[in-house]
């Protein structure tokens, strides 16, 4: 049957329109892998040419710092040569310290005030001989005498620390280091002396409810109290010193004993080794040091030619020479001291191996302290004093027996003497219900200068080893609201209450700028605390120290004193800013090059007059061998703005701009367009600086120039930041 016409028509059409799809669909195939061929041709150029660019870009850089670094090279002798001019100052400042001494010796002598010259070891053995001779003294008395011992002691640790090798002699620094040691032991001897002046009266001053005798006698630099069991009740076991704050708890067998408690508490430590004591210091051995002190004449001269041979006008070398001298010698200190550390760990561990051990309990303290060798169970256990430091000075808690008391024989008072010195009461702990023993129970209030920013470690002094341990210390309770702490003893003991000396470190920011002619502000905002220290002329003012947004330490703030003052204030006081030699044993910042921030310091104080410099987070990615910070002319007053700054980079030889900002994504050494390489920070900021900064930094005082060079390299910013 054959279709109609129309239908034949359609159906033609639509095989058409299906054949011409077909064909267009195979055209269209085609036509998209062309164009994705071609894209990837195009992205391939692309590349090629970024490629080429790039390569273009970093050769032409690559020129450029050629250039830069051949000029670097033709200007290094001249820019050093003028620096070295600048460094003329810290030779100024050095004269000055020494004219300064020469005329504090020449006033106090004219003064006659009695005390010793510490630099004369005639006066002071005279001083100390005389003192010796003297029995009659009283606790009043004594506490006088003390002020003028401790300021004999700083006065030596002054010496030893701040005076240059030119000026003192090995044999003198050992000598210093005897009479330090020989004045603390006499100086305890005297409070014992007059304990026992005190006990052999007691009777006449008891307390009309209790029968017994107690007092408390505070000076600034000690508290002394004493308790005299003269009723021997067993109800009267137990005591609070009123205005010291300190209590105690005794078993029954000394409440019905003839004892005395005595807490003496000393604002300073003269049990630790002098190491610890004052930063610094060398370590000698007691019995070496007391052997010059007391024979001077050992040395082959007279003390008196010693004396003037210490004082010999010191030469003037070149500038280049002192000034690779100074920074050879900073260098030295910042490096770790190897033969003082090794002494100190050698000592250390001949004392714990020949320490007897004992059978008590030990304090709970695994990451502050070293388990002693041996590996027992019960080990005592030894304070690392390179990490734990005594804080608030330290308290002599004693058992002393009471000597024969004075008898009233019709109009005569009559008293038996005994020519025995004071005495230890001979205690041995009792056993309690349960068959453990009964442990004196000791509450010492913590001292209102000093900042624990932790739950303090409480150590007992361990005599015959000569270090602080944690053992026979128990059941120990902090109260933080009262300021005390309760802990037990099984037998007396002397204390202290250690702290951790980096808890402070790393810094968490830090900056210096100008706040007048010759003034400036350092400040430090470190874990627990922000530090600001104002600088003028060649003396150092705490001006705050703020924890939880709350000001502190008001007994050392507003006063002028050295940095070599200022830095012990503040270690007293809690806050250690300070890192020693083997800090970095115990603080997780990278190492920095001594050299590098040795030269870094000291360009930083020349140019302080007129120039800010503050923290980068960059510095840790910088390496080793480089100090990263940032620096921004600053002649107003106020901080510096935030895009103000500028990031340098320092070699100790090199000097160069940064391209990057404390906000880029990654740290880089490229640098800032337009700049140069320069050998010194002082040319490198000259070439953006105005004349009138400039001006400043030629005018600043030599003494502002040292004081601000001695709390950088004290703080070091640098390399714990």
């Amino acid at each position: 049957m054959e279709l109609p016409n129309c239908i034949k028509i359609i159906l033609t059409f639509v095989l058409f329109s299906i054949i011409a799809n077909m064909k267009s669909t195979g055209k269209g195939g085609k036509s998209k892998k062309a164009r994705e061929a071609k894209l990837r041709a195009e992205a391939q150029l692309r590349a090629e040419q970024e490629e080429a660019e790039r390569l273009e870009r970093e050769r032409l850089y690559q020129e450029h710092l050629a250039k830069l670094e051949a000029k670097y090279q033709v200007e290094r002798e001249s820019e050093l040569a003028e620096l070295h001019s600048l460094e003329q100052k810290f030779l100024s400042a050095q004269q000055w310290k020494m004219d300064y001494r020469e005329q504090a010796k020449w006033e106090h002598y004219l003064s006659c005030d009695g005390t010793p010259d510490p630099t004369v070891p005639q006066e002071i053995n005279t001083f100390m001989s005389l003192w010796r001779d003297d029995h009659d003294e009283d606790i009043q008395l004594v506490m006088e005498k003390e002020e003028v011992v401790l300021n004999l002691i700083e006065k030596f640790e002054y010496l030893l620390l701040e005076t240059s090798p030119d000026e003192i002699t090995e044999k003198q620094r050992d000598q210093y280091l005897g009479f330090i040691l020989q004045l603390q032991d006499l100086l305890h001897q005297k409070y014992n002396e007059a304990t026992q002046n005190l006990l052999k009266t007691a009777s006449v001053y008891e307390d009309s409810e209790t029968g017994n005798m107690h007092t408390v006698i505070k000076d600034k630099n000690s508290t002394f109290c004493i308790w005299v069991n003269l009723k021997k009740k067993a109800r009267l076991r137990n005591f609070v010193f009123q205005g010291a704050g300190h209590a105690f708890d005794l078993p029954k067998s000394l409440a019905l004993s003839s004892v005395a408690i005595r807490v003496l508490h000393t604002h300073y430590d003269h049990l630790s080794p002098l190491w610890v004591q004052c930063q610094g210091l060398p370590r000698q051995e007691a019995s070496h040091t007391k052997d010059l002190a007391e024979h001077p004449e050992d040395s082959g001269q007279e003390p008196g030619e010693e004396e003037e041979e210490g004082r010999e006008e010191p030469s003037m070398p070149a500038a280049e020479e002192t000034s690779s001298e100074r920074r050879k010698e900073s260098v030295a200190s910042l490096k770790e001291k190897s033969n003082n550390t090794d002494d100190v760990k050698e000592t250390e561990e001949k004392t714990e191996q020949n320490s007897d051990t004992l059978d008590v309990p030990s304090q709970e303290e695994d990451a502050l302290l070293r388990e002693e060798a041996g590996g027992r169970e019960e080990a005592p256990r030894v304070a690392d004093l390179q990490q734990l430091l005594p804080l608030g000075g330290v308290y002599h808690i004693d058992a002393l027996q009471l000597p024969p008391q004075v008898q009233d024989v019709g109009d005569w008072s009559m008293v038996e003497l005994l020519d025995v010195g004071l005495e230890l009461y001979p205690y041995s702990p009792e056993e309690a219900e349960d068959g453990t023993q009964a442990a004196v129970q000791i509450t010492l209030r913590l001292p209102d200068n000093v900042i624990y920013f932790q739950v303090p470690v409480v150590a007992r002094w361990d005599p015959a080893g000569q270090q602080w341990r944690t053992d026979g210390i128990t059941n120990i309770t902090h109260e933080a609201e009262e300021k005390s702490i309760t802990f037990g003893m099984c037998a007396f003991y002397t204390v202290a209450f250690l702290q951790d000396a980096h808890l402070n470190l790393p810094y968490q920011a830090w900056e210096l700028h100008p706040t007048g002619v010759d003034e400036g502000l350092f400040t430090i905002t470190a874990v627990f605390a922000t530090i600001q220290i104002q600088i003028k002329d060649n003396q150092c003012m705490l001006s705050a120290v703020v924890v939880k947004e709350e000001e502190v330490l008001s007994h050392i703030t507003g006063k002028w004193m050295s940095p070599f003052a200022l830095r012990a204030a503040l270690k007293r006081a809690g806050v250690n800013i300070f890192p020693a030699e083997y800090s970095p044993k115990y603080v997780p910042v990278p190492r920095k090059a001594a050299l590098a921030e040795v030269k870094a310091y000291e360009q930083m104080a020349l140019l302080a007059a007129a120039f800010a410099f503050a923290h980068s987070k960059w510095n840790g990615e910088a390496g080793p061998e480089q100090v990263v910070f940032k620096v921004s002319e600053h002649l107003t007053a106020g901080a510096a703005k935030d895009n103000d700054w500028s990031l340098y980079m320092f070699s100790g030889e090199k000097v160069q701009t940064l391209k990057l900002t404390e906000t880029s994504e990654a740290f880089s050494e490229e640098l800032k367009e337009e700049s140069e390489f320069h050998s010194t920070l002082y040319h490198m900021l000259k070439d953006s600086a105005s004349s009138e900064a400039m001006d400043k930094v030629g005018r600043a005082g030599f003494l502002f120039i040292d004081s601000v060079y001695q709390l950088l390299l004290a703080t070091r910013v640098l390399a714990y930041s």
